[in-house]
């Protein structure tokens, strides 16, 4: 079955994509603090990396293979991020900065079950209201929306929080 050209590189392709996947995930996982996942699943991202590694080094003559292996890396650091983006592992904080002051934004968003801090700040042009919210990331294009239906002109800037202490949020993520 090995002896067949496109068998070849279409397992090298496929045994890449699976093996940069899992690689892909593992170092969000390390990133996320979940050490016992991501050492898990770095057994398997080895196993599989031999064979892929052993299949071109086996076959260096044919450039077809080492074509399918960069091919496949490529694909698999996609695949990756598109998994990752639909595990959504984690929180996130966004800050929304508005001229609507007298609008009720952070009672609107609160009534959608965010949590929201608020406060006046000044900008350029004058006050702002200033609202920080943390969320889930599966919840964050939802916030999204929220925020742009009730104010379209919003700025709206996201980041990933490292740690979390103190607040009624901390007791909900620890569960």
């Amino acid at each position: 079955m090995l002896e067949n050209g496109f068998v070849m590189i279409g397992i090298i392709l496929l045994i890449n994509v699976v093996y940069v996947s899992f690689f892909t995930i593992r170092m969000i996982l390390t990133l996320k603090n979940q050490r016992y996942l991501a050492a898990l699943i770095s057994v398997f991202e080895v196993i599989i990396y031999v064979i892929g590694l052993g299949l071109v080094l086996d076959n260096l003559d044919k450039i077809q293979n080492l074509i399918a292996y960069a091919l496949g890396y490529g694909l698999g650091v996609l695949v990756g991020m598109k998994i990752e983006e639909k595990l959504a592992l984690g929180y996130i904080t966004v800050n929304v900065i508005t001229t609507n002051i007298s609008a009720g934004l952070p009672n609107e968003i609160r009534s959608k079950g965010y949590g929201v801090t608020d406060w006046m700040a000044s900008g350029r042009e004058g006050q702002r209201m200033m609202m920080e919210i943390l969320t889930s990331r599966k919840s964050e294009s939802n916030l999204y929306e929220i925020v742009r239906a009730l104010d379209p002109k919003a700025f709206i800037i996201s980041h990933e929080p490292k740690a979390f202490h103190g607040g009624f949020w901390v007791k909900s993520i620890r569960r």
